[in-house]
């Protein structure tokens, strides 16, 4: 009976019908997603460090930065969320990596799924640990006296476009997690490639204030696309230029880290 039910998941070539495949996907991303009610300190990582972001971000440069948290916080809370929602794709690589170096994959390859299940799944549930985390950030900056003027749908279109572009982010991730040797050199890489980026971007601070040479850099930084469009989006300003900008970006790093991503997945799995 179990031979005949997991047959019938496969097509004459042997590969996994599609919707037997996006049920798999689904099964892994909610195994993922169950983890945390096994293992409460993973909340820690999307819960506490985000909220503990926030008030570090507010209250000791907003005072500096803006004359007042929360005169600082109205610019710097979306730009805090952007921060966070990259950092973050760092635990995709470290995830996969784990499961790399504890054999999960060895034996999930003997059974009959989709190659890409566990892999997609993975991204999947992360993405939900990264709308968690946006969420519980903005209802923390709403308490402080952020005011999101830009209503219910600048919300939801900025919500969605973080998510479109931690997806594309993530498979820079994945590829980080299957070239690395253990969990330390991927938080090396991780934090070594998103750290610069985000700090030298318009996320914290006006890109007018820098010195020339490193505005034309965040001129062209994809963080500073992402987070003048989010905050746009979040206080009803204009939008048009870094919210196309973030989705030319999104796709370019989709486009260039899935194919390699998918690669190296196949050379150790």
């Amino acid at each position: 009976m179990t031979a005949t039910t997991a047959d019938a998941t496969l097509t004459a070539s042997g590969r996994v019908r599609p919707g037997a495949g996006l049920r798999q996907t689904a099964t892994m991303a909610w195994r993922s997603l169950v983890a945390v009610k096994h293992n409460p300190l993973e909340l820690v990582d999307y819960s506490i460090t985000p909220i503990m972001f926030v008030f570090l971000f507010t209250y000791v440069l907003g005072g500096q930065m803006a004359g007042s948290p929360g005169a600082y916080l109205e610019y710097a809370l979306p730009g805090i969320i952007v921060q966070n929602t990259l950092f973050m794709t760092t635990y995709t690589a470290l995830a996969l990596n784990t499961d790399l170096t504890k054999g999960v994959f060895d034996r999930l390859r003997s059974l009959p799924i989709a190659r890409s299940a566990p892999l997609v799944g993975r991204i999947t549930a992360d993405l939900a640990k990264h709308l968690w985390a946006t969420l519980l950030m903005l209802a923390l900056g709403l308490a402080l006296g952020f005011r999101a003027t830009g209503g219910l749908g600048g919300f939801l279109a900025g919500t969605l476009l973080l998510v479109v572009f931690a997806a594309a982010v993530s498979w820079s991730a994945v590829l980080i997690g299957m070239l690395a040797s253990d969990a330390e050199k991927v938080q090396a890489f991780g934090f070594t490639l998103i750290f610069p980026i985000t700090f030298t971007s318009s996320a914290f601070v006006r890109v007018d204030t820098m010195p020339g040479w490193l505005q034309a850099w965040a001129d062209v930084n994809p963080v500073t696309h992402l987070s003048d469009a989010f905050r746009g989006l979040l206080l009803g300003g204009e939008v048009g230029r870094p919210l196309l900008w973030s989705l030319v970006w999104a796709v370019a790093i989709a486009a260039v880290f899935y194919p390699l991503a998918m690669r190296s997945y196949r050379a150790r799995v």
